[in-house]
């Protein structure tokens, strides 16, 4: 019999948003590990707000709600709301019922601009980071090093000279027209009015320059995962210099390895990295004369595995660009940028921890 096409809508629903999500989301095991790092945080919370006044946002929903951005490629906040007030699925990860009313955009970026202030990112990152070492998930002697340019929230035509100064105003101050032909532009001379945080640079030769952060990452062999990450302003030694920074932070006092491309074959990269107890496993660059790297380090087996693993390190970059949407990110500033891009790495770390989960949880 055909059914009636009834227009009329329910007043009242029975059913919560729990049981409307089906018990094999893959969203389930991530909620479960990110509500047990937020029980963590709370004492740090508390802390951030004052005692008195008007309740805010609760800071956990506020980073849940920022986990599905990055998980679902929301291109920006106004989009995020809209989704929340139809999504049951984005109201029961937050924690919101269906008669919740939902944030307005701009109150919840302005709420969010506390947490963009402290270092909650950092602390929600090394609590994921606990949470794999404890499943013996994560390798505590061998890791891998690189970085990539993001491109920065600034436009060319924002990179003027430091010591410009226009008497007559642009013909048209929303869009001015500027003519860079014949100019030589470099980040000693120049800086962005929009973004000054922002440099110039490039991937390689023949590449485009743009205005770029450096973002660099240190993950761990054995499952690739993200153990530390640091945004840099995009230097010609940026990569180097973040890198022996994360490696200082590395727990232990044990012998460890670090693999890496090309870049990081220079003598001063080596020699610091033998001072600190780490076996530079970094590809030769035989393109030049004198390599740091000798014989000595690559006839040991574990070189050919280090290289082997390093390049597992793109598939973090491709996921935070592609899929976290940081190939241009929407914040200015180094700390920033940096905030964002450490909290994108920590919702990596929960999906590829949700895989491994099930990989090891038998079929019945």
């Amino acid at each position: 019999m055909r059914g009636t096409d009834q227009q009329q809508s329910h007043v009242f629903s029975y059913i919560s948003p729990e049981q409307r999500v089906r018990s094999d989301h893959p969203l389930r095991p991530i909620r479960r590990m990110v509500d047990e790092i937020l029980k963590q945080l709370s004492p740090q919370f508390h802390k951030m707000y004052a005692k008195v006044g008007r309740p805010s946002i609760p800071p956990e929903q506020l980073l849940r709600a920022q986990l599905l951005q990055m998980l679902y490629s929301v291109r920006s906040e106004r989009l995020l709301m809209e989704e929340m007030d139809y999504n049951i699925l984005f109201r029961w990860f937050v924690g919101l019922n269906l008669d919740d009313a939902v944030w307005d955009a701009t109150v919840f970026t302005k709420n969010r601009d506390r947490l963009l202030e402290a270092e909650v990112a950092k602390e929600f990152l090394a609590q994921v980071v606990a949470q794999a070492r404890a499943k013996g998930w994560t390798s505590d002697e061998h890791f891998t090093v690189d970085g990539t340019l993001l491109e920065a929230w600034a436009s060319l035509k924002s990179f003027q000279r430091k010591d410009k100064t226009d008497s007559s105003g642009p013909e048209d101050p929303g869009n001015p027209t500027v003519d860079f032909h014949g100019e030589k532009r470099s980040n000693q001379t120049h800086e962005s009015k929009s973004d000054p945080e922002a440099k110039l640079a490039r991937k390689g030769a023949g590449k485009e320059a743009k205005l770029s952060y450096s973002g660099n990452l240190l993950v761990e062999n054995r499952n690739g995962l993200i153990v530390s990450s640091l945004v840099w302003e995009a230097t010609g030694t940026a990569e180097r210099d973040a890198a022996m920074a994360m490696l200082q932070d590395v727990p232990g006092t044990g012998q460890v390895t670090v693999g890496g491309d090309k870049g990081f074959d220079t003598a001063e990269f080596v020699r610091e990295c033998r001072n600190m107890c780490v076996t530079p496993h970094v590809a030769q660059n035989l393109a030049r004369r004198g390599s740091a790297i000798d014989g000595r380090t690559t006839q040991h087996p574990g070189y050919g595995i280090s290289q082997k693993k390093r390049k597992r390190i793109e598939e973090c970059f491709g996921w935070l660009k592609t899929i976290a949407l940081l190939r241009k990110v929407r914040h200015r500033g180094t700390l920033k940028v940096d905030w964002i891009f450490t909290f994108a790495c920590a919702a990596y770390n929960l999906v590829r921890m949700r895989n491994l989960m099930a990989a090891t949880v038998p079929t019945q």
